[in-house]
């Protein structure tokens, strides 16, 4: 994007993104992080359901449908609702990195209007890190993965530790998660969080 701003410009010491040994192989479907999570989770009635699948080198794929829940002006999406199938994408890559990381920045370029019911296809990739920073960009198309873009954004994710979640999230939710007899769940609910 030629209008990005200078604090989703990598520096000229960031370096190329390495995908992790133990990340998600190319096509596999990443699935939920946390049953409850807007973007991804299958627990919210509402939410995006967002499907993302891992691809080559440090890029995943992913779907989500628009459905009636999900507008703003009569049949069309609400722009905060594809903001968030972005901001979930992006926070997605994460898994090939292996590290737990929050969105500290996000521009969203709206090129086309969303009716309901469309899919909405959506690719994304980490173009850069620096220290603590992951640069990533994104696009989402409609009528397929090579259809017209619709949306996209660039992102600058923060790398963070476990204790950001347990410090700062309600501790309701904190406890059911940390309590969860199932291991990888519960590894799971700390590990990618957009």
């Amino acid at each position: 994007m030629s209008g990005t701003s200078s604090t989703l410009r990598p520096p000229s010491d960031a370096v190329a993104p390495v995908r992790h040994p133990d990340a998600p192989a190319p096509g596999e479907l990443l699935g939920a992080h946390y049953e409850h999570c807007f973007g991804c989770g299958g627990g919210q009635v509402h939410g995006l359901r967002l499907a993302a699948r891992a691809g080559e080198g440090v890029r995943i794929t992913a779907e989500f449908t628009v459905q009636t829940a999900h507008q703003g002006a009569p049949g069309l999406a609400h722009g905060g609702v594809l903001a968030s199938a972005l901001d979930e994408t992006l926070g997605s890559l994460n898994w090939l990195l292996r590290t737990i990381a929050v969105t500290g920045r996000l521009e969203t370029d709206f090129v086309r209007p969303v009716p309901v019911d469309t899919v909405l296809h959506l690719e994304a990739e980490v173009t850069a890190v620096a220290g603590r920073k992951i640069y990533s960009t994104a696009t989402g198309r409609i009528g397929g993965p090579d259809g017209p873009v619709a949306v996209r954004a660039d992102a600058l994710f923060i790398e963070v530790k476990v204790d950001h979640f347990v410090d700062n999230g309600r501790q309701e939710e904190i406890q059911a998660a940390m309590n969860d007899p199932d291991q990888i769940r519960r590894a799971r609910a700390f590990e990618v969080n957009p």
